[in-house]
Formats: C-alpha cells, sequence, structure tokens
C-alpha cells in the first residue's frame, strides 16, 4: 500500500536521478563532446595543459559523484531519507563547487573571447547549477514530509 510518505520519498528519489543523470552526463557533453561548449574548455587550444588537466578533473569528478548517487539510490533500499539525502548532498557538492569557484580572484564563468549567452542574467551554467540545487532542495523538502520514525 501506498502512503503519503513512500509517495513523498518516490518524488524525491526520481527528482535526485534526474539531477544523478545531468551531473553525471552534463560536464562531459558541455565541456568535451559537444563543439560550442569543447571549443571553449577541453579543445581550446588558447587553454595550457594544466588548466585542460583541472577541467578533466571535475568532469571525472561529476561523473563520480553523479555514479556514487545513482548507486544509493536505484539500489535496494534507495529510497529511504536517509539515502536520499545522503544523494542530493553528493550530488550538491560539484554544483556548489561551480558557484563557489565564482569567488576566487581572477576566476571567470567563461573567457573573454568568447561571446557567452546570458539566460535571465546568468551564465547558462551558472542557471543551470541553481536549477539542480532547487531540484536537490525540493527532493530534501519531500522527504522531510515523512514523520521522524517513518522509512529512515
Amino acid at each position: 500500500m501506498t502512503t503519503p510518505a513512500t509517495r513523498s520519498l518516490s518524488v524525491a528519489r526520481v527528482l535526485a536521478v534526474l539531477v544523478a543523470l545531468a551531473t553525471m552526463f552534463g560536464a562531459l557533453l558541455a565541456d568535451f563532446v559537444i563543439p560550442a561548449g569543447a571549443a571553449q574548455h577541453l579543445r581550446n587550444d588558447a587553454w595550457p595543459p594544466h588548466a585542460k588537466f583541472h577541467d578533466a578533473q571535475y568532469i571525472v569528478l561529476s561523473i563520480l559523484l553523479g555514479v556514487v548517487a545513482l548507486t544509493l539510490l536505484v539500489q535496494r533500499g534507495g529510497g529511504s531519507r536517509s539515502r536520499v539525502w545522503t544523494a542530493c548532498a553528493i550530488l550538491a557538492t560539484p554544483w556548489l563547487g561551480l558557484l563557489g569557484a565564482i569567488l576566487f580572484p581572477g576566476a571567470a564563468v567563461h573567457d573573454p573571447e568568447f561571446d557567452n549567452v546570458s539566460i535571465i542574467g546568468l551564465h547558462p551554467q551558472v542557471l543551470l547549477a541553481v536549477i539542480l540545487l532547487t531540484i536537490l532542495l525540493v527532493a530534501v523538502l519531500f522527504t522531510a514530509r515523512t514523520g521522524p520514525g517513518e522509512l529512515t
């Protein structure tokens, strides 16, 4: 029998799985596969090898964090509140890191030689980070709808 608590956890789990997939494939596609993004990142001849190394590191890290979170969510018991919360915390890590990187001196969301679009005043990477972090917050709030003793 489905209860409101199990429905809330199911919604939270689905939301977290969607963010896990975006986390696993987003940086790889944007920085290496899709030509317009790759030209600004790993396929940018102006970037020194060490900069490319750190972008590749971010891509691999995002894939690994997505895989770990997805494993927590899809294996037996993956719908428990504690697993959803843990998966959401793991998935928030690269997106919070992206936002935090903006605060470092001399750092920029994009290189000045590229004409980057802005969506509602935000760089697309920043907007995506805000959207995915919001989805994770909603997932966590859905799990909070379960009682303290339920489905932990």
